[in-house]
């Protein structure tokens, strides 16, 4: 019998990729492998090296970056006692390292064509024991804490002789890239005070203390250059944030769309020495890649899957890593055809019951939507328990990569069910903005018109036994679900909205992206009362548990903490499960054991709720197994 099962640990057996690199010449790749340690509570980051068919390690690294001649390579170690990064460079001959220096955050290297000056990207801001100050907003950011004075900062370092040959500072969210000899950099802009982050930007080029503006109020950033032409993602003009991004090259006279007519919203994006550009576009479920060459679109993996991160050599080699809904990311490499080059997680998933997904098509309203079921193990006669989940967003979008939780509760008996609502992002321009200032409206009726049309197609699934679960917008929308409609007979809201007021004023993102979601004039916008489950918390009758971390800014702890305070003064089932540390997506970036606890908490309150009919839920003596992951 295998000692491998699904359980709430089962997420220490995989092994996660990212930041795939390849050298400019193609011969070397570079990830970064890593490793979940339950007892000790950490994750344990590997570079692989991979030429020529063998590997070589550095451990506790990340950030891997070749050199253009690919002899050299840049990584990040993060200093085990101080709050500090260390940034070595590494002979990869000998594969030897020293020190160039230390920075306390840093968030990107790029390497110049020379092979010996590097651009680091940093976070420089008033550092004090005792306060906080700030006079712009927001004052925080999720996953980041309090600004304080925050600026970006750039650093042209020299790594032989590990000196600094130039330094100078951006508004905070400002990002830049080498352009030749040159640095072009993003600022984000401000209009009435209000940074726009993800908006709109001005874009500068740096050479030696001087600089010069190249763009002004636009909604597209440079993200790529081959020296000759600068790969720009975004648009000329956004009027809506949800608005899709495409790419466009400025060849230093002019801006050239290139991928508008395309209809999806892209992804991220990236230039050949050829000006060949490579880019991942979302599309009805899948994320698949791309080669444009001189307006000819070639596809490099384009099916039920999803492609995450990737980088391109100089003569168009690709490396990127993929997943699907039965297998986690592995890596892949494309030169004219496709190869898979890693096979980490292959023995672990032979060994589990891992169960594929079902979609199928459904009118509701006014669209044709995408929807996907997973199907349990039923005894003959008996029917199943159903599980509905609601992505983040409004722009997430559901679809064909692996994920822990519908795994994990399909194999404990439950049918597993997830659409892609409008507002969702894998579809058109317009099929995104629908949801906007009607959050919770026609795109809640979409969520139950898809539930609808699974039970036509499973009559095994038991129409008394459903729950429901989210994450962020999902949160909100299993809050909202609760206070709307009688079919949900259990909830877990996760990191959710309750009163879109109180968020506007909270949030980070408050200021721009709720007056986008719900509505102008929040004060005033019977909008933010509305759509505000809050206000219906009467009509809750289904027990819900709340759960919700301490440093998530993005969706603050207030919305949960106000409305289980509301709940159970209305005497209504609610609990509420706090996490003291974690950022919005805690789920997936909190430790080893706050992510066991967190599984464990979701199997067990489904389990008491829709299979044994319990009361009352037993935190303590779920969470028991503690002492069993310190031994393990």
């Amino acid at each position: 019998m295998s000692k491998i099962k699904w359980d709430e640990s089962t997420f220490t057996k995989f092994a996660y990729l990212k930041d795939p690199r390849i050298s400019r010449d193609g011969l070397k790749i570079a990830y970064v492998l890593t490793k979940a340690d339950l007892k000790n509570n950490e994750y344990k980051h590997t570079i692989v090296v991979e030429e020529k068919g063998s590997r070589s390690f550095i451990e506790n690294a990340t950030m891997p970056r070749f050199s253009p001649t690919g002899r050299k390579m840049i990584f990040v170690r993060k200093h085990r006692d101080k709050d500090v990064n260390e940034i070595f460079l590494c002979d990869l001959n000998s594969m030897s390292e020293r020190k160039i220096l230390e920075l306390k955050d840093v968030l990107d290297i790029t390497w110049n064509k020379d092979d010996r000056r590097i651009l680091i990207t940093g976070i420089k801001k008033m550092e004090d024991e005792d306060l906080i100050f700030e006079d712009e907003v927001p004052v925080w950011f999720d996953d980041k804490g309090f600004f304080s004075k925050e600026k970006t900062i750039f650093l042209v370092v020299d790594v032989e002789g590990g000196v600094i040959l130039d330094e100078f500072s951006a508004e905070k969210f400002s990002t830049a890239i080498w352009h030749g000899d040159r640095v072009i950099y993003n600022v984000p802009k401000k209009v009435d005070n209000v940074p726009q982050f993800f908006g709109l930007f001005d874009i500068y080029v740096y050479e030696k203390g001087k600089r010069e503006k190249l763009f002004e109020d636009v909604s597209y950033t440079a993200v790529d250059s081959n020296g000759e032409v600068v790969l720009l993602y975004g648009k000329p003009r956004k009027e809506k944030d949800s608005e899709h991004d495409f790419h466009y090259l400025w060849d230093g006279r002019k801006v050239i769309p290139l991928t508008e007519h395309l209809v999806y919203n892209n992804g991220q994006g990236k230039l050949d020495e050829k000006g060949n550009v490579y880019f991942t576009m979302a599309k009805e479920g899948r994320i698949s890649l791309y080669k444009l060459r001189r307006r000819e679109l070639a596809s490099i993996s384009e099916d039920n899957s999803w492609v995450g991160e990737f980088d391109v050599s100089g003569d168009g080699k690709v490396v990127f890593t993929k997943e699907t809904d039965i297998m986690p990311k592995e890596l892949y490499v494309w030169d004219e055809r496709l190869e898979q080059l890693t096979d980490y997680n292959k023995l672990v998933v032979d060994e589990l019951d891992v169960k594929p997904y079902n979609n199928f098509k459904y009118k509701s309203l006014d669209l044709e939507l995408d929807g996907w079921y997973i199907k349990p193990e039923i005894e003959e006669g008996q029917k199943a328990p159903v599980l509905v989940f609601v992505h983040g967003g409004p722009k997430g979008m559901y679809g064909y990569y692996f994920k822990y939780e519908f795994q994990l509760m399909a194999n404990r008996g439950y049918y597993v069910v997830f659409v892609n609502p409008r507002g969702s992002n894998g579809y058109s321009e317009d099929f995104a903005l629908r949801v906007l200032e009607r959050t919770g409206l026609e795109d809640f009726q979409d969520i139950l018109n898809g539930v609808e049309k699974f039970f036509e197609l499973e009559p095994n699934a038991d129409r008394e036994r459903v729950g429901i679960t989210g994450i962020s917008y999902g949160g909100f929308m299993t809050n909202w679900a609760l206070t709307q409609s009688k079919l949900f007979k259990a909830g877990i809201s996760e990191n959710g909205i309750s009163y879109w007021l109180t968020s506007y004023a909270f949030s980070d993102i408050g200021l721009w992206f709720d007056r986008e979601v719900i509505g102008d004039n929040p004060l005033e916008n019977e909008n933010y009362r509305k759509l505000s489950p809050i206000f219906y918390a009467k009509n809750v009758e289904a027990p819900l548990l709340l759960i919700h971390s301490l440093e998530d800014y993005r969706c603050p702890l207030d919305q949960s903490v106000m409305f289980y305070h509301v709940l159970k003064s209305l005497g209504k089932e609610a609990y509420i499960a706090i996490f003291k540390k974690g950022a919005h997506g805690h789920s997936l970036d909190g430790t080893p054991r706050h992510r066991a606890k967190r599984y464990k908490l979701f199997m067990e309150f489904f389990e008491r709720k829709l299979k044994r009919y319990e009361e009352g839920f037993d935190v303590e003596g779920i969470l028991k197994r503690e002492d069993e992951w310190e031994r393990s």
